[in-house]
């Protein structure tokens, strides 16, 4: 396994992450799946934040009680599959401030191409953690986390449901600071730069719009 790869291996995300993968699984339930397992991804991902004290009063007596230090989390969403789990990880991080960056994938050359990006202020000073289901070819990963690194961010995380070899090794020659987060390994790529086994488009499955 590579070193700046973890794989989440809790019965509650593989048991999740199944039922994602059948292929007659609904629109809705999907869509409520991703939410739950991004929720347990989250948590992992943010397993090393920044600490600090600060003092508190507990109904018995004060104490210095342990709390998160510095700016508010930046989430970026790749869109549009991006979406899907940053809703759920917006539960659990509510403050977090939310960046959007527009990729699709040209159906010929695989390459990215970018459409949209907004992303919030001071990315220097906060952890940022970039969101896509999918880490396929690597190609649009790696062009979004140049975006926030010329924005200024310097503390990277990457969150995905799936990987292929392909795009860790991707991500790795590109960014190799950017630590990547998924609930699965899987075995490659198709001749359509589609995760094999995979779960299909995860836009369309999520979105209903195929």
């Amino acid at each position: 396994m590579p070193d700046h790869l973890t794989v989440v291996s809790h019965p509650l995300v593989s048991h999740k992450l199944t039922l994602m993968r059948e292929k007659d699984t609904s629109t809705a339930s999907f869509r409520q799946l991703l939410r739950e397992i991004s929720l347990l991804l989250a948590y992992e991902v943010t397993r090393e934040l920044p600490m600090t004290t600060k003092q508190i009063e507990t109904p018995l007596q004060p104490m210095d009680a342990p709390t998160i230090d510095g700016k508010k989390l930046a989430l970026i969403s790749i869109l549009r599959a991006g979406n899907g789990l940053l809703d759920g990880i917006l539960e659990l991080i509510p403050a977090a401030r939310v960046g959007f960056v527009g990729l699709y994938r040209d159906p010929a050359t695989l390459q990215p191409v970018q459409y949209y990006c907004k992303l919030p202020d001071h990315l220097d000073e906060r952890v940022s953690i970039v969101v896509d289901p999918m880490l396929a070819t690597g190609n649009s990963s790696a062009a979004a986390t140049s975006l926030l690194k010329q924005a200024g961010a310097k503390d990277i995380r990457f969150l995905c449901l799936l990987a292929a070899p392909e795009g860790v090794a991707r991500m790795k020659a590109e960014h190799p600071d950017v630590p990547i987060v998924t609930a699965a390994l899987d075995s490659h790529l198709n001749d359509h730069g589609y995760i094999v086994p995979g779960l299909g488009d995860a836009g369309d499955r999520m979105f209903g719009t195929k």
